[in-house]
């Protein structure tokens, strides 16, 4: 399983996380879908090809490949509207929020999941890219659609940790990487 070789490969200075990632697995409210497809778009988000080639292993044995793709999908809208929300709300003018965003967001509206999911997904690609607005919205749409705050914040945490896994490798290839020049 590539998420086994994804937690081994965290340094012992990083313990507490190949900890968490040990423990996302089990214990958690979200069904397998929720999980895998949260953990996924996570991946993307993250920006770290060993923790998104690891996840996405073991997510395309889990996931239809209807799931994997609204996985993939609501880490690229979210990609973009996380920028575009945070902005228009950190500028702090009221009239950006009567303009049109002018953005297409199609994915939105038809997911090709149940859509409570693709929203949690978005939820959790938005705690890690920052945006307020957007973890708002889509924690209203979700709870409104029959999730519960236990499963929004286990999503949270997913999101939390696979990021947290991603700062952890990218830091360790730096020190490596200093060893090696520096020797």
């Amino acid at each position: 399983m590539a998420f086994d070789d994804l937690k081994s490969s965290i340094p012992d200075w990083g313990k507490d996380i190949r900890l968490n990632l040990g423990s996302l697995l089990t214990g958690t409210k979200l069904n397998e879908q929720q999980l895998w497809g949260t953990l996924l778009s996570t991946a993307i988000a993250s920006r770290n090809e060993v923790v998104l080639a690891a996840i996405d292993e073991d997510a395309t044995r889990t996931l239809s490949a209807e799931a994997k793709q609204a996985a993939k999908s609501a880490a690229s809208i979210m990609s973009m509207n996380n920028i575009y929300y945070r902005t228009m709300h950190m500028l702090g003018d009221a009239e950006y929020e009567t303009m049109s965003a002018r953005l297409r967001m199609n994915v939105i509206g038809n997911p090709g999941v149940d859509k409570a999911d693709f929203e949690l997904w978005c939820l959790a690609v938005s705690a890690i890219n920052g945006c307020g607005r957007c973890l708002e919205s889509h924690e209203k749409e979700v709870i409104a659609k029959g999730l519960t705050k236990e499963q929004v914040q286990d999503a949270v945490r997913v999101a939390s940790v696979v990021h947290a896994a991603a700062v952890t490798l990218e830091a360790e290839d730096h020190f490596y990487a200093a060893e090696t020049v520096s020797i």
